[in-house]
């Protein structure tokens, strides 16, 4: 056969080198060291607590916002609606200490639901879970920004950009592992927790001994006239409970805490309370008496440290270190989203929710397609939003609220189910704070409805129905796929003809019936349908040259190459048991990708070819050169995702090749996938000898390379990989990872190798 690639393999490398991914992502890790990934409670908590922990910046002041509508004289309220939601987080914080004692993986308020309500309010939390996530990002990073303008007033009109670098950053940082963000995020955290304490201790310290200094709020907003009523003060404690997102992210990523992982997710819920409901109560107890205020260009953090620490005072510095921190925790709190999001979605997956390519683990041993989703989605609303932090507010608490009452709802039922330890007043815990939580999600909902909450209330129902129809597609799928195992060991035994497809006659041409010969020895078609530009003495050349065996059927079709070849095709016998190979030669100046553009008719016609039953396309791509000799064995290898009818339908195909040396190939990503693999295998699989090949990385790329030039280190062998092909339509391509395109690719220019589709069509 003629060497498409390079002539020399020791020229090839397993893996093309990728500098800038690795100095961005860093090297990738193997599967088993996701253990070394796991984190201690003092790593864990900067990652998933971030959030919770930043909202003291602005959940005080989106309370004081409403209460300013009733005139100044009420926000003195803001400190007794600040105890309450202090006592709602405790109560929220209990609730899900027990949960991850109870259900000790990740997944929170979607698996809880999941357990003990059903389905739809298991989806109806998931929904509102990763709306929330998506605004957490949004909402964060906008707030930190804030931070930052509100002491460096030239750059207020870079708010957008400075947000959209943020996201950027936090996903880089996110997409080189859990550990690395953890360590790059810990300082920061801790450092704005002690600026926190430092500034409400020297607050407190100030007003029990020379009185509470008092706070300038530049460009403040002007006060309403609105009657302070119980509805004004349930939209306020509304606002305040803003205090309480992130508190769930914990529970969503129990399984990436160091073993014991329950305990160690409980004793970090606990310290995450113990802080956040502290400096939530001493920033809302100092805004309050220092008079801070709501203001168009300042955030109430901002005066409050300001009036603290003055400009001018020996400790004023301290107030850059608040502003600095401030806004590094809250462009971090984003990050604890960059924990929920991905996980969320990977179980979401992996029940058949969503696609299953958010079940991929990337190089750095995260799920690296939420990270990237949750990114642009955030991306999109900042950009939408111009970043305004007022305007993404009415967006947010309502999701995760709804996922807070749906989650204590279902520890209600768990507790009444199982009658577990201390149920009796486990249970009313739980109840309260269901209840107290979805007074809170309705409040939000009518007093925000016009303001924009209108967005989520709508979005949460679109994406519930979404997740059914992902769910109908695949268990349609799943079923077909099972009906079509038990059709392809119900077929007679498999036949195959041969069509060689004839353009010129080139050493593209030779390959191809060098190919034909092997798989068909008893006998092939060459056909030749002519076009523009075609060699109008072909046949007579082709018969000196072949000596007329076979002869070459010349087929003039005015519709073109593909209708002229589906002709002959649909004139022939296709069922399981009944195949038609159709090898497509084709001629490269270069071992090039862009090549295959120039090649426009060849590659429409693969594509029509492989919505056909029972035709197998086999693509011989040759670069123009010398005569070379051909090898003289040819070795078959099935590519073995699964056993399923795809793989069945390609292993049945093998059989009516004649190549002695024939097996299954399987590439696992882990030692339970190939445990798991060999014995389906073993158990329902084809009479074809399977062998399973490592692939620690998680990407067969290298490893299929690097068994393929182990068989054609030899130069007499070549190798012919059947590919099994999953063929849809339209949208449903988004729910299949697109791993045949990646193969054909990384495979089109490998010395001595042909690859063949064998296409199992999904077209209905």
């Amino acid at each position: 056969m003629a060497q498409p690639a390079l002539t020399d393999p020791s020229d090839q490398q397993l893996e093309p080198e990728r500098p800038v991914r690795r100095f961005l992502l860093g090297r990738p890790m193997r599967s088993h060291q996701l253990e070394d990934e796991l984190l201690p409670i003092p790593l864990a908590l900067p990652i998933f607590a971030a959030d919770a922990i930043s909202s003291v910046a602005y959940a005080t002041e989106a309370a004081m916002v409403v209460l300013l509508t009733a005139g100044l004289s009420e926000l003195h309220l803001a400190l007794p609606i600040s105890i309450a939601v202090a006592l709602l987080m405790a109560i929220v914080i209990a609730s899900y200490r027990q949960t991850v004692r109870a259900y000790q993986v990740s997944g929170g308020a979607y698996v809880v639901a999941r357990e003990n309500l059903g389905r739809l309010p298991s989806l109806v939390a998931a929904a509102a879970l990763l709306v929330d996530y998506v605004l957490t990002v949004a909402v964060s990073v906008s707030s930190g920004v804030l931070a930052i303008t509100s002491a460096v007033s030239s750059l207020d009109h870079y708010n957008t950009q400075l947000s959209l670098a943020a996201v950027a950053l936090i996903t880089l940082v996110n997409l080189r592992g859990v550990r690395e963000s953890g360590f790059a995020f810990a300082l920061p955290t801790y450092l704005f927790i002690g600026a926190m304490f430092i500034a409400i201790g020297t607050g407190l310290t100030k007003c029990a001994t020379t009185g509470c200094p008092q706070a300038v709020a530049p460009h403040a907003i002007p006060p309403g006239a609105s009657t302070l009523g119980i509805f004004l003060i349930l939209k306020a404690f509304s606002s305040g409970a803003s205090a309480l997102t992130g508190v769930e992210a914990i529970a969503n990523g129990v399984n990436v805490f160091k073993r014991p992982q329950a305990k160690n997710a409980a004793r970090t819920l606990g310290v995450l309370g113990v802080v956040a409901i502290t400096m939530f109560i001493g920033v809302s107890y100092l805004a309050v008496k220092t008079h801070a205020r709501p203001s168009t260009t300042d955030s109430v953090v901002s005066q409050v440290a300001r009036a603290i620490f003055p400009a001018g005072s020996s400790a004023s510095f301290l107030f850059w270190f608040v502003q600095i921190f401030t806004f590094a925790v809250l462009i971090l709190a984003a990050n604890t989203s960059f924990q929920g999001f991905p996980r969320l979605s990977a179980l979401l997956a992996h029940d058949r929710f969503i696609p299953r390519q958010f079940t991929n683990l990337g190089d750095r041993l995260v799920f690296s397609n939420g990270v990237v989703v949750l990114a642009g989605a955030a991306a999109f609303l900042i950009w939408i939003y111009h970043a305004n932090v007022n305007n993404l507010i009415h967006l947010y608490v309502i999701g995760v609220f709804t996922a807070f009452t749906l989650s204590q709802t279902g520890m209600v039922r768990y507790w009444l189910r199982t009658h577990g330890d201390g149920w009796r007043w486990r249970a009313p815990v739980n109840g309260v704070g269901a209840a107290a939580t979805c007074v809170v999600a309705i409040v939000v909902i009518l007093t925000k409805f016009t303001e924009g909450a209108w967005i989520v209330t709508i979005a949460v129902p679109l994406l519930v129905a979404a997740f059914y129809g992902v769910r109908r597609h695949y268990e349609g799928l799943q079923r077909r796929l099972s009906a079509g195992a038990a059709a392809v060991v119900a077929a007679p035994a498999a036949h195959n003809k041969t069509l060689v497809v004839v353009e010129s006659l080139d050493e593209a041409t030779d390959a191809a019936v060098w190919l034909a010969e092997k798989i068909s020895p008893e006998g092939f078609r060459a056909v030749h349908v002519p076009v523009r530009g075609s060699d109008r003495g072909i046949r007579p050349r082709w018969f000196e040259q072949r000596g007329g065996k076979p002869l070459l059927e010349v087929h003039e079709d005015p519709h073109g190459l593909t209708a002229g070849l589906l002709d002959e095709i649909w004139r022939l016998p296709r069922s399981e048991s009944e195949f038609v190979t159709v090898i497509l030669p084709e001629l490269f100046e270069k071992p090039a990708l862009r090549e295959q553009f120039r090649h426009p008719r060849e590659l429409r016609l693969k594509l029509r070819l492989l919505s056909e039953q029972g035709v197998v396309v086999a693509d011989v791509p040759v670069l123009r050169g010398p005569n070379r000799t051909f090898p003289e064995r040819l070795v078959a290898r099935v590519l073995v995702s699964g056993v399923n009818a795809a793989t069945m339908r390609a292993a049945n195909y093998a059989s009516t090749l004649h190549i002695a040396d024939t097996q299954g190939v399987h590439f696992a990503f882990n030692a339970e996938d190939a445990r798991a693999i060999r014995s389906e295998w073993a158990a329902h699989g084809p009479r074809v000898p399977l062998h399973v090949e490592e692939a620690p990385y998680r990407d067969i790329g290298a490893p299929l390379l690097h068994y393929l030039r182990e068989l054609t280190e030899d130069p007499d062998v070549a190798v012919l990989v059947l590919m099994p092909e999953l063929i849809t339509r339209g949208w449903r391509r988004l729910f299949h990872n697109q791993r045949a395109l990646y193969i054909k690719r990384l495979l089109l220019f490998e010395r001595h190798v042909i690859l063949a589709s064998v296409p199992y069509q999904l077209l209905r």
